[in-house]
């Protein structure tokens, strides 16, 4: 019969122990989890990007529902512990199960410090340590303007950051006149301070809160100087408190958390305690690189029945590694200055970059790092191993740069050396993996390694790795640089805008690191639209990124002089409409008037000083003719009068072009409707083509009539008006999101493959065209909203200078 062992506590720790154990013996044990929260295991680290608004809960699940249930795992959510009973060994839950055990591992986390100030029980008063408390963020930032964080530590700038990207007006409020003063010596924490205030962040230093004010909802803050701040929302961010409550009533020895031994073994039998609830050798670390290295001796002692061969755990070597919007901040050991230790530092005003390396009897005792971080994973290696560096020089043990201009310093590292410093995966392990085990991406490390599932700072090396050890074979697998300015891919680009939450085209290339720190004609465009179609309700147009024909909402001609073309829906128009083409054509002397191939009438040769009267006497949307957007929706004349037409063509298409006015996209998209084979709307060389069968429509993507002529694919047929807008928009929002900047349709297919796109947009279609539709809730007419603004006018047309 089997073992029982009960987990309480579902979090990071407890879960990477039951992991272990396994790797170790995956038949062992009878395994039964409990939870207070009604999720599974997630990356509690992550909580910051949920925050953002940019990362799903799903996102940052580390074990999911199906892992429980193929590992055989009892799992109880949304059931915390209630009651043990030593004697008889049994756990009681709070909804009534009894649950007997041989081994209990208690893994009950800690809970967020709320300082016991007057008024701290009001509504909108929270901390920041799970995913309600992330929810609730969220749902105030769409409601209230102003958020005060409490505490100007690591928790209290991550909380921060994520407010500030949800646009709440964030003050950090800090009781010390230093930001992270735990990790972080002077210089750093100045260098960071500035930093984050560049973001937009307000800090208000050596202030003690001594009351929070309100009627039942805070509304302030009131400081111990007499002071005051308005608040909508105060998060306290001040420390955390190990949760040792089901422990006292156990019967356990405590002092600040559950006292455990090198084993971690309680005071009583067959009773451990792991993560931030346990207490070795009187320090209880809140960081997840310790935690996982106690769930590892614990599992080994619980294997193994005893304590013969198991490797102690003797305690860690604390580090934390910070990246706040770009700004990398690294430090691990006691970096503060005796008699006995001296240090080396390298202090860089142009770049940006600050380190320090305190030593004390030939060993490495403690480092800080800010702006670059890269020589973090060797520091760290130093220090756990004691390594005696008397025969190093200073260049070695702080190099001013790679050895190799252009190589990550990881490449140079030794096979045992640390990369991931928080599962304790060596650069040896990931590479093995890599060229042994078929782990030829980042994800495919991950899953065979562990590295990069928790704070995620170690991305960059394993990618450096990736790169040096498949070689040629990884450079197949990554796209082009978005261009000289990044060694980045547009595919990378993009991910890193999401992940990071970045909101501007300057805060995407300070963070990323762009060569070119004002960027080129291609990167811009490029980030500008990434921005707007990752973040639709809240990125905010960046006109000097577009290109002149986009800026000035007409195409320049070579002359000097713009075409304007008004939109027709359909290729439809009317007496009054052609009227007023006459009139003002007449009337600014245009010179040459073109039906162009997209139904529509162009107007050539406007002058520059004229487009704003041209539009206003027009009084007729923009055709768009100059934008990376929907250009046209050329039909038949479909079955209202055409005796072969079997679809309303005319009346679909203008439906369809009214729906998708204004949609950016990566290139230009146009669409076309025959409303029978005979094609005559030239349906089969359009982005989208829609041909007329007897009841529904064929529907052909990735055509282009243009120099690389390509006919489109059968994408599905449809029995309805309904069913193929729906495709439609699917397919577009698909488009919209995995393609590069300035890819047409037809090259994006031939690079993913039509199977791809398929499988996507039927499986995904309902999603993809809710997204769609967000994005195009936000649309304002362009050529209306110039001439209605005298600000916008007089800057695009008094100062827009050369082109």
């Amino acid at each position: 019969m089997k073992e029982k062992v009960v987990l309480v506590g579902n979090g990071m720790a407890g879960i990477r122990c039951l992991e272990e154990i396994i790797a170790h013996d995956p038949e062992r044990f009878d395994i039964t989890v409990l939870g207070d929260e009604p999720h599974p295991n997630y990356n509690r680290i992550m909580l910051s990007k949920v925050l953002q608004g940019n990362t799903k809960m799903e996102e940052i699940v580390l074990n999911d529902f199906d892992w429980y249930a193929k590992n055989r795992i009892h799992l109880h959510t949304g059931d915390a512990v209630v009651q043990v009973d030593p004697a008889e060994k049994t756990v009681t839950s709070a909804s009534g199960k009894f649950i007997s055990y041989d081994h209990l591992i208690l893994a009950t986390g800690s809970n967020p410090f709320i300082l016991p100030l007057p008024g701290a029980d009001q509504n909108g008063v929270i901390g920041f340590r799970n995913m309600e408390d992330c929810e609730t963020m969220i749902d105030y930032a769409n409601r209230k303007k102003r958020a005060v964080v409490i505490g100007g530590g690591l928790l209290g700038l991550e909380a921060a950051r994520g407010l500030l990207n949800l646009n709440m007006e964030v003050y950090v409020v800090h009781v010390l006149d230093s930001l992270m003063e735990a990790q972080l010596n002077a210089q750093a924490s100045r260098m960071l301070k500035e930093e984050l205030e560049q973001q937009g962040m307000t800090f208000l230093m050596n202030k003690q809160t001594v009351r929070l004010n309100g009627d039942g909802h805070v509304s302030g803050l009131t400081f111990k100087d007499g002071s005051e701040l308005a608040a909508d929302l105060v998060v306290m961010a001040v420390g955390i408190r190990p949760n040792i409550d089901l422990a006292v009533k156990i019967g356990l020895q405590t002092n600040r958390a559950i006292v455990v031994n090198d084993f971690m073994e309680t005071s009583l039998p067959d009773i451990y305690a792991v993560g931030e609830c346990a207490e070795h050798r009187g320090t209880a670390y809140g960081l997840v690189a310790p935690l996982y290295e106690q769930g590892k001796t614990l599992a080994a002692r619980l294997v193994t029945g005893s304590r013969d061969g198991v490797t102690p755990y003797t305690g860690s070597v604390v580090f934390t590694q910070l990246k706040v919007s770009g700004v990398d901040v690294f430090s691990a050991g006691d970096f503060h200055e005796t008699d006995d230790t001296k240090s080396i530092r390298v202090h860089d005003e142009f770049d940006r970059v600050y380190k320090k390396v305190v030593i004390e009897g030939n060993r490495v005792r403690g480092a800080v790092l800010f702006g670059d971080t890269s020589d973090a994973p060797r520091l760290l290696d130093l220090m756990r191993k004691g390594t005696n560096i008397s025969a190093m020089s200073k260049v070695e043990i702080l190099p001013a740069e790679n050895s190799t201009p252009g190589e990550h310093p990881v490449v140079s590292m030794a096979a045992d050396e640390v990369v991931c410093g928080c599962n304790g995966v060596t650069k040896g392990r990931i590479v093995r993996a890599i060229a042994e085990e078929g782990a030829d991406t980042l994800d495919g490390v991950k899953q065979t390694t562990n590295a990069c599932r928790s704070c995620g700072g170690c991305k960059p090396m394993i990618e450096a790795l990736l790169a040096h050890t498949l070689g040629d074979g990884f450079e197949a697998k990554t796209a082009d640089n978005l261009c000289g300015c990044t060694d980045l891919s547009h595919e990378q680009v993009s991910a890193e805008i999401r992940e990071k939450g970045l909101q501007t085209t300057k805060e995407v290339m300070n963070v990323l690191g762009w060569k070119n720190e004002e960027g080129c004609s291609k990167c811009r465009p490029a980030l500008n639209y990434y921005l707007g179609m990752i973040h639709p309700l809240d990125h905010e147009d960046e006109p000097a990124s577009r290109f002149v024909n986009e800026r000035l909402h007409a195409n320049i001609n070579k002359d000097g002089t713009f075409s304007v073309v008004p939109r027709m829906y359909g290729g439809v128009t009317t007496v009054e409409q052609l009227r007023k083409i006459a009139d003002v054509a007449e009337k600014y002397n245009v010179p040459l008037l073109k039906v162009t191939g997209g139904q529509r009438i162009d107007l050539f040769g406007v002058r520059q000083e004229d487009l704003p009267s041209v539009w206003q006497e027009l009084d007729m949307p923009s055709g768009y003719a100059y934008g990376k957007t929907l250009r046209t929706v050329k039909t038949c004349v479909g079955e209202r009068f055409c005796r072969f037409g079997t679809q309303d063509s005319v009346g679909f298409g203008v439906r369809l072009e009214k729906k998708l006015e204004g949609m950016t996209s990566p290139h230009k998209v146009k669409l076309g409707l025959s409303a029978c084979p005979r094609n005559c709307a030239e349906s089969l060389i359009k982005d989208v083509g829609l041909v007329g069968l007897e009841g529904g429509w064929d529907i052909y993507v990735g055509g282009n009539g243009g120099v690389d002529l390509r006919q489109g694919e059968l994408l599905g047929r449809v029995s309805s008006d309904d069913e193929a807008e729906a495709m439609i928009l699917a397919f577009l929002q698909l488009y919209r999101e995995n393609a590069r900047y300035l890819e047409r349709t037809s090259a994006w297919i031939e690079r993913v493959g039509l199977e791809w796109v398929k499988e996507r947009v039927f499986t995904q279609q309902r999603e993809l065209a809710e997204r769609l539709e967000t994005a195009l809730s936000t649309f304002t007419e362009p050529w209306k909203a110039i001439v209605e603004n005298e600000q916008m006018k007089k800057q695009l047309f008094e100062t827009e200078g050369a082109h």
